[in-house]
């Protein structure tokens, strides 16, 4: 589990969302049966479940499972955002360590599922985002380095980076060095040129009608930041300031690196200042920098994550649409 929860009775639900209702329905039903094996203490179905009676033979949920094993109850469609097919299981605290491993293994690139806690539903709430390969497409630093004809060499450094095999600090230094002397100019170009994730819109939008919060927290750059958070309507932005001279880039940073202490710090001062709790907070990131937000998040979801973040995430988003959080946190009950 990732950040604390408020009581050790709290129910969580699992969403699966697909372009296939039918792929959902049976990753749900896969993922919740493993909740459900006997332990030492006999069987025990998740929370609401349907059948009530030990079942024998093999089969998805509602046609038997495995001898001495409980079926979960069937998955139930919930809404979707457009092109996507949602359902949801219920899913109780003694099984949730059992599903969330079972999801983090078996969510593909046209899946997206999580475990939700039932206090993240229908209460007030802040979500912070990680911003390269989440919030946008792109890697900014590397728009940044195309103008200087270093892509490709930066490119190497950054998925090292996000991998968890190089210091991010260090290695973010030595990335921006190898923009020093470009015209300042070209801050501007990238800010106009980065392209949203599919469903971010839908999902801030979302967030803010149901009345939560929504920053974004980056180890990129403030200059293409500050455009793009008044241009989302975010409602805080954070990330590092790329130093300046004469018009210039100096290849420098100024001031302290946002790191992954530092992205995990501006989740916690955003829910201060939002008036909530910590665990009344969703972390979205895709790498090793992002290991400490979703950690300090109450629930923490991996887009597209590298490895040593999908181990350590409560959903994961395998197809790229963040409006899938929407339908994750029953935004999209009213629509």
């Amino acid at each position: 589990m990732m950040g604390a929860m408020p009581h050790a009775d709290d129910a969580f639900r699992l969403v699966v969302l697909s372009p296939s209702a039918q792929e959902a329905g049976q990753a749900a039903s896969r993922w919740a049966r493993a909740g459900t094996l006997p332990d030492a203490a006999g069987i025990a179905p998740a929370d609401g479940a349907a059948a009530a009676a030990v079942t024998g033979g093999g089969g998805d949920v509602g046609h038997g499972g495995p001898v001495g094993t409980v079926a979960p109850q069937a998955p139930a469609a919930v809404p979707a955002p457009e092109g996507l097919s949602a359902v949801a299981v219920p899913v109780s605290l003694r099984h949730v360590d059992a599903v969330r491993k079972a999801l983090r293994a078996g969510v593909t690139d046209t899946l997206a599922a999580a475990l939700v806690p039932s206090c993240l539903v229908g209460a007030p709430g802040v979500l912070v985002t990680d911003v390269d390969s989440t919030l946008i497409q792109q890697e900014v630093i590397e728009l940044i380095a195309a103008h200087a004809g270093r892509e490709a060499e930066v490119a190497a450094v950054t998925e090292r980076a996000m991998r968890g095999e190089l210091d991010f600090a260090a290695s973010l230094h030595e990335r921006v060095r190898a923009l020093t002397g470009l015209p300042v100019r070209v801050l501007d170009e990238v800010a106009e040129s980065v392209v949203p994730t599919p469903g971010a819109e839908v999902l801030i939008d979302a967030a803010h009608a149901h009345g939560w919060r929504v920053g974004a927290v980056s180890g990129g750059f403030t200059q293409v930041l500050e455009p793009l958070a008044a241009r989302l309507g975010l409602d805080h932005a954070r990330a590092n300031v790329l130093g300046v001279r004469d018009g210039v880039l100096t290849g420098t940073v100024e001031g302290p690196v946002i790191d992954r202490p530092a992205k995990a710090s501006a989740l916690r001062q955003w829910t201060a200042v939002a008036g909530v709790e910590q665990h009344a907070s969703v972390g979205l990131g895709d790498g090793a920098n992002d290991l400490d937000l979703l950690g300090a998040a109450g629930m923490g979801v991996g887009v597209r994550p590298k490895p040593v973040l999908r181990d350590a995430a409560d959903g994961v988003l395998g197809l790229a649409r963040l409006d899938a959080v929407a339908a994750f946190l029953g935004f999209l009950q009213e629509a």
